[in-house]
This record gives structure tokens, C-alpha cells and sequence, in this order.
């Protein structure tokens, strides 16, 4: 294979993984194990939890860290069992660790699985706050479920595992072509190995 087809090849590789939805797919993994962003309302059933900064980060979700405050802020939480459905449910989320209530919506159900909260000017101040998830049965029909999730605002934007894995692989992609292009490179490249194997 000659240089010019190797860099061809390469260079498609990398679109490839660029535009491959499982190396973006949301928590880095296909299963709920390694999805941090949900709460679990009983052994093996999840509420979905995901956060939005729209004008701030358009098309971004977040999840434990939003990267700013006073900015409208969006959480939606999906539920996809059926019998949570029919259950009344109520939100809360509070500043944390003075327990002070910035956003309440009241018990209802949410025949759809799905709930939006929308804190127009998100939250007031950087630091640590929590989501109180309750969801009330009717009565008689099983029992009460609480669940918290805390989340930080105002750290600013971070880099996501995601992208550290992308920047990396990149890195390492093109020091592989300029290994196999420039003879003196592969030279030093191939001591050092060797005497890393010596």
C-alpha cells in the first residue's frame, strides 16, 4: 500500500468515527449502567434525566454540571414505565446546602413519560443544587417514591469524556501519518521503541 492510499484510508477512518453515533451516543455507552444521568426510583426502574442551556449552549445536553446560571435552563426527565405514568409526580429543585426552593411544579401526571421544566433564568447563583423527584400513587395503589439527584451550575463549560477521546485519537492519528511520511520521525520513533524493548 503506498502513501497516498494509506492517507485516503485515514482519512475516511476518521470521518467515519467523526460522524459514528455510538462515539456520541449520550453517557458514552449503549446501557443504563453507565448512564449517569438518571435516578432510580426502584431496584431496575429509572427516571431519565437530561439538561438543556439553550441559549447559552444550543443542541448541548448536560447532565451533573451545567456550565452556567442565570440562563434559561432545561430539564427533562422521562419515565417509561407505565405504571409511573399513571402516578401523580411532583419536582422540586433547591439550592443546596441551604435547602432554599428555586423551582416547584406541583403534583401532576404526566400521561406522556415525559416532563420539561423550564427555569426561564435558570438558576440564581454558581454552586450546588439538588432535584427532589416525588412521585405520589393514588391511594391505595402502591407507595410513595422520593428520589435527589444534585447537579453543580456555573463551572463553565468542561471538555466531555467524548471529546477527550476524540482529541486523543486524533493525536495519535496524526502522529501515525507523520510516522509513516517522514523517514527521520520513524527513525527516532523506532530507538526509542527499541530500547524501550532492550
Amino acid at each position: 500500500m503506498n502513501l497516498k492510499q494509506l492517507l485516503s484510508n485515514s482519512v475516511i477512518g476518521l470521518l467515519a468515527l467523526v460522524f459514528s453515533t455510538s462515539l456520541w451516543a449520550h453517557g458514552g455507552a449503549a446501557g443504563t449502567d453507565t448512564d449517569q444521568c438518571k435516578f432510580e426510583l426502584e431496584p431496575d426502574h429509572w427516571i431519565h434525566y437530561t439538561a438543556y442551556q439553550p441559549k447559552a449552549f444550543p443542541a448541548e445536553e448536560f447532565c451533573g454540571s451545567l456550565p452556567s446560571s442565570d440562563t434559561l435552563t432545561q430539564l427533562v426527565f422521562d419515565y417509561q414505565d407505565i405504571r409511573y405514568r399513571n402516578m401523580a409526580v411532583e419536582f422540586e429543585v433547591t439550592k443546596e446546602p441551604e435547602g432554599t426552593v428555586i423551582f416547584n411544579l406541583p403534583k401532576k401526571k404526566h400521561k406522556s413519560g415525559t416532563v420539561v421544566l423550564s427555569l426561564p433564568n435558570g438558576v440564581p447563583d454558581p454552586g450546588k443544587y439538588l432535584i427532589h423527584i416525588t412521585l405520589i400513587p393514588d391511594e391505595g395503589e402502591g407507595k410513595r417514591l422520593d428520589v435527589h439527584m444534585g447537579f453543580v451550575a456555573g463551572g463553565g463549560k468542561g471538555v466531555s469524556r467524548n471529546e477527550m477521546i476524540l482529541y486523543t485519537f486524533f493525536l495519535f492519528a496524526a502522529l501515525y501519518i507523520v510516522y509513516l511520511s517522514h523517514a527521520g520521525f520513524k527513525e527516532k520513533v523506532d530507538e526509542i521503541i527499541a530500547k524501550i524493548k532492550s
